[in-house]
């Protein structure tokens, strides 16, 4: 498991509420999310509707609900089911680091959705970057080519002693 990252739990913090359109609540990071209400008024701000029921108090276990509710609303907006953390890992603090990691890639996945003009999170995702070659740019190439792939025509392994199936006594 890989270390806290005080600095990267605030940009979280701060982006999550900048999207949400409210303050940071003073706290600790893992308390603040931990019940998941959070995590889904932030998934209804990224997609609205995504998340139709959110438990504002109950038992640990609608409490829980919550983050599978969050986790699932991420699933369906883009995020890649590797990258989103388990209940366990906020709700119990078994790993909150991964929390962190799944949220950035929340921030990542934003990107794609032309339709959220909201605050970014992290890095800004690569574009893509098709290139086009004419014949003529594509021939001047292919001399290069064969120089470095080598001129060993005429060699071969003809004649090296290699291995034998004959035993010498």
């Amino acid at each position: 498991m890989q270390p806290r990252n005080k600095e990267q739990e605030q940009e979280v913090l701060n982006w999550i509420f900048a999207v949400i359109g409210e303050k940071v609540p003073s706290g600790q990071y893992e308390d603040i999310l931990k019940d998941g209400i959070w995590l889904c008024k932030l998934a209804n701000k990224l997609a609205p509707g995504s998340v139709k029921k959110i438990q504002e108090r109950g038992t640990n276990f609608q409490l829980m609900e919550n983050i599978q509710r969050f986790q699932a609303a991420v699933k369906k907006y883009g995020v890649p089911e590797e990258e989103i953390f388990q209940t366990a890992d906020l709700f119990e603090r078994r790993n909150i680091p991964q929390v962190t990691l799944s949220l950035y890639a929340l921030g990542r996945i934003t990107q794609k959705h032309p339709e959220f003009t909201g605050p970014s999170l992290g890095p800004k995702m690569s574009e893509k970057n098709e290139r086009s070659f004419t014949e003529e740019q594509l021939r001047a190439h292919e001399g290069e080519l064969n120089l470095q792939m080598g001129f060993n025509k005429g060699a071969s392994q003809a004649g090296h002693g290699g291995f034998s199936n004959t035993r010498h006594m």
